[in-house]
């Protein structure tokens, strides 16, 4: 995608979440629970997490909706920068990845 933004400020990626209905979330990809949390961006009706679903392993797949500090801290621990597109008028595009900050 040619036209993107690289985001780092942490208004900027809130708010870029926020425009399109977007909660920070981890998943935890280790083999032992803990060990090495996935940072995630979920949208819409994946953002619902059920209160009654059936208590699981920390590790079992899937995702974990956090606060956006506890987010922000693996962010930068990571180093990490959101890429995403550029706003157009009339669309709002989804395009996201992160990608290791610039030296």
């Amino acid at each position: 995608m040619a036209d993107t933004i690289m985001l780092t400020d942490y208004d900027a990626i809130r708010s870029w979440a926020a425009a399109r209905a977007g909660f920070p979330a981890i998943v935890d990809v280790s083999p032992e629970a803990g060990t090495q949390p996935m940072l995630r961006l979920v949208f819409g009706q994946h953002a619902y997490q059920d209160q009654d679903e059936a208590e699981r392993p920390v590790n079992a797949g899937g995702y974990e909706l956090v606060e956006w500090n506890e987010w922000f801290k693996l962010f930068d621990e990571r180093q990490l920068a959101l890429v995403v597109a550029k706003d157009q008028p009339g669309r709002r595009e989804g395009f996201h990845e992160f990608v290791r900050r610039p030296d």
